[in-house]
């Protein structure tokens, strides 16, 4: 299985996400990530989402997207032409014994605390996923309390932008 992440240009309507996420649970799909956002055009959002399955599943889920009203352009980000990140908040219980770990890592992986009591430190980390879930595994022995992620948001390199693509 492959994730795939595909990029829905939509109208920036009301109404317009509850109609592409029904398509999901109408078709069968899972999502493992949705980021959703107005773009530089304030007449469309973009809607980032990110499945896993097969070509086939892929294509099915493509082709849905572009039958849907309101749905401007459907676009599958390739991994080599894609800049993604994703942003992690994660409070970690903080102790006089963990403390040094959890700053270094922090440093290692150019994170940031962002709040901190004698209990817990927050800290806040952005960066591909692959980054994240090494940060997290890091963590986990260390007491992980709480935390969230906002799924993948990504934009293709170079000069091409959805609205200016055929």
């Amino acid at each position: 299985m492959k994730k795939y992440v595909i990029a829905v240009l939509v109208d920036n309507k009301p109404g317009v996400l509850m109609r592409v996420t029904s398509m999901f649970t109408r078709r069968g799909f899972n999502i493992d990530a949705l980021t959703v956002a107005e773009v530089e055009d304030p007449r469309y959002s973009r809607i980032t989402i990110t499945i896993t399955g097969d070509e086939n599943t892929k294509n099915q889920f493509v082709s849905q997207m572009r039958k849907l009203f309101n749905v401007q352009k459907v676009q599958v980000l390739g991994d080599d032409v894609t800049v993604k990140r994703e942003l992690l908040l994660i409070k970690v219980a903080n102790s006089p014994m963990n403390r040094p770990d959890i700053m270094a890592a922090a440093e290692i992986y150019r994170a940031k605390i962002i709040d901190y009591s004698r209990e817990v430190m927050s800290v806040e980390l952005t960066g591909e996923p692959v980054k994240i879930d090494a940060f997290i595994e890091l963590m986990k022995p260390l007491g992980i309390l709480e935390m969230c992620r906002t799924g993948i948001v990504a934009i293709e390199r170079g000069k091409n932008t959805m609205l200016n693509q055929e």
